[in-house]
């Protein structure tokens, strides 16, 4: 121990006791004995780097690598045929042929099984079998990139998160998957509603019937798709044979805090009359009509309250302009109906199974419905379970579920949400850029820039990028890589645009931040403000968003929005480019002169070699000895007299 007085309170005293502590909690950690402080190991992995991915590929696969230092590839890309192909994307023709074969791969994506499994079998019998099965679906995804060369989308690696998808399904009589509805394919795991079907016993054990459990796909944000794109998603969908529904959890919400403003109106005006009536009136008011100000106002005040506020309710409810409106004429076709909450929950009841057939001889039929809910982490799983909490009266009670990872949420006397942690599944993916956009991959965490933002104003007209953010967007000459009308839209104009009218710089001399200006485009496109929705298989992209975009371009007319300030304005020139650049060359006196021609300093003059090249001017002329170098010296004289404390100007702008 040190000193008393010592200002050192660290000694070898304090290093014992945390050393103790240390070895008696290793020693719990190593026993079976009940213990709070458990290392779940419930870490979401999607991602990993390059040399630890190897690695893990070639543990699965239980193959030894050795080097090859005398077996040596070159590899080269192929040449870019034109000035706007961008490196990172596929070409239409390439972008078609790679559909194709995940056309013809798509069953061999799987969803990891837990194998089956009985009471008898003990736990660490169990985890083996689960952590063996696990290892054989991470070894097939492997062969599956190598062999194959498909790229896929970032997906869980780790088995903790997947058994709690696993006792979700087994525990659930009806599994909702909750999808995106700009892209619905991207967030639907297809090979799910077979494994759904493939749970065995009311426990997931293996001594029941197979098939009690059903399945429903929930399209969240349908608020973003018209009525003609609803409709032909509901034809896709009745033609593969799945059970859908459209929701909007964006539009419950603002309903839901509508009626609350509207209730909350409703009860202060009656406490105002209370208030201006007491001031005349110095008699006691009788129980009945206390009870009907406070408490339960008359009906007609209600309706009369109601009616007068309803409309400021609906203004200061927090509705996202860029959401399309749902037009009552829309919903005359049920498939296509946006479902409200209490919709949704009796569409709950009736897609479930019955219950009596859950029944085994040692347990008996469950009481309440159990629904399941699956989905990626930014499908809107969560907004939807709080717009289903959102519209009950009584409170809501959060109970744990058995392992303490997915909760049960009472949702009604008869149904119970089971939310399952956000999945990540294994789909095809083209390229990178498209899981950026999907917000499949972080934007904050992105490398390379020009990929994403060259899809965004491939899916995006001029007219909407300029009218969302207030640029004035360079247009390109054929020569240049435009396609002749000026409509098309290449990356770096639109982030260079973007900078500039932003303020964004990069440090040193002042260039555009085009990494900082793409950050904020793909946070808006995945948020929806620039909107875009990918049509069913077979359908043309542009024909499916002709509507939506109409509707967007008469939106950003009627609000007016001013032009953001640039410093920088294109002019088109009326020569092409090739032109111009001959022009500039032949003519005397200009920056790209044949000729050398220096202003305001010494002329250019070329290396005496030999003793004849100083019979030669700069203009090719032959000229008598002496009188080139002087002058150069004549027109290169500068005596710098001036106020040295004056401020300098080129006379030259910015640009």
């Amino acid at each position: 121990m040190p000193p008393k007085n010592s200002r050192n309170q660290v000694g070898l005293g304090r290093a014992i006791i945390n050393r103790k502590v240390k070895d008696a909690r290793a020693a719990r950690e190593d026993t079976d004995k009940y213990t709070t402080d458990l290392d779940t190991g419930l870490q979401s992995i999607t991602q990993e780097r390059n040399l630890d991915e190897f690695l893990n590929t070639a543990q699965l696969a239980g193959t030894e690598f050795t080097a090859e230092r005398q077996n040596i590839t070159i590899i080269q890309n192929s040449a870019v045929t034109s000035v706007g192909h961008n490196p990172y994307l596929l070409s239409s023709q390439e972008e078609k042929e790679t559909l194709r074969r995940h056309a013809q791969n798509k069953d061999r994506l799987r969803v990891p099984r837990r194998p089956p499994w009985t009471r008898d079998l003990t736990t660490s019998q169990l985890e083996r079998q689960e952590r063996e099965a696990f290892l054989e679906w991470r070894r097939s995804i492997a062969q599956l990139q190598e062999a194959e060369n498909f790229l896929l989308t970032p997906f869980e690696r780790n088995i903790a998160v997947w058994r709690q998808l696993w006792r979700v399904l087994e525990r659930a009589h009806l599994v909702v998957q909750i999808v995106d509805a700009r892209n619905p394919l991207r967030f639907r795991c297809a090979d799910l509603d077979s494994y759904v079907h493939d749970v065995e016993g009311p426990e997931g054990e293996d001594s029941g019937p197979k098939g009690l459990r059903r399945c429903l796909l929930l399209v969240n944000k349908a608020d973003l798709l018209t009525a003609d794109q609803r409709r032909e998603w509901a034809d896709y969908f009745e033609k593969e044979g799945i059970q859908f529904a459209f929701f909007s959890a964006a539009n419950a919400k603002a309903l839901q805090e509508a009626k609350r403003l509207a209730e909350e109106a409703t009860f202060d005006q009656p406490q105002q009359n209370e208030d201006n009536e007491s001031e005349d009136h110095s008699e006691i008011e009788s129980e009945d009509e206390v009870v009907d100000a406070t408490g339960d106002p008359a009906e007609s005040h209600t309706d009369e309250s109601t009616e007068e506020t309803a409309p400021h309710a609906d203004t200061s409810a927090d509705i996202d302009p860029h959401h399309l409106p749902v037009d009552a004429s829309e919903t005359d076709d049920p498939r296509t109906r946006v479902l409200s909450v209490l919709e949704l929950e009796e569409l709950f009841l009736s897609s479930a199974p019955d219950l009596s057939t859950f029944a085994t001889t040692t347990t008996p039929a469950p009481s309440k419905l159990v629904v399941g809910l699956v989905g990626y982490p930014n499908v809107g799983k969560s907004s939807t379970i709080n717009a289903l909490l959102g519209e009950k009266k009584v409170s809501v009670s959060s109970t744990p579920g058995k392992t303490k990872h997915f909760q049960t949420i009472h949702l009604s006397p008869s149904i119970v949400l089971c939310d399952c942690p956000g999945l990540v599944f294994p789909q095809f993916a083209t390229t990178k850029a498209a899981l950026v956009c999907d917000g499949v991959l972080p934007i904050d965490q992105m490398r390379e820039h020009i990929g994403p933002i060259g899809l965004v104003v491939r899916r995006i007209p001029r007219g909407i990028l300029e009218g969302t953010y207030g640029l004035r967007i360079r247009r390109r000459d054929v020569e240049d890589g435009g396609d002749g009308d000026g409509e098309q839209v290449t990356a770096e104009d639109l982030l260079v645009s973007y900078a500039i009218a932003r303020g964004f710089a990069r440090a040193g001399q002042g260039l555009p931040d085009e990494a900082r200006a793409a950050r904020y485009i793909l946070k808006d496109y995945v948020a929806g403000k620039l909107l875009f929705c990918h049509p069913p298989p077979g359908l043309d992209e542009d024909a499916f968003n002709a509507r939506s975009r109409q509707l967007a371009l008469e939106r950003l007319a009627a609000a007016g929005k001013k032009m953001a300030p640039a410093t920088h304005k294109y002019a088109r020139r009326r020569l092409g480019a090739g032109k111009v650049l001959d022009r500039e060359f032949f003519e005397q006196g200009s920056e790209l002169a044949a000729n050398a021609f220096v202003k305001g300093g010494k002329a250019f003059i070329r290396s005496t070699a030999y003793p004849h090249q100083n019979s030669i001017g700069d203009d090719g002329r032959m000229v008598r000895g002496g009188i080139k170098a002087d002058e150069a010296a004549v027109k290169g004289k500068k005596h710098n007299k001036g106020n040295k404390r004056a401020k300098q100007r080129s006379g030259k702008g910015y640009d």
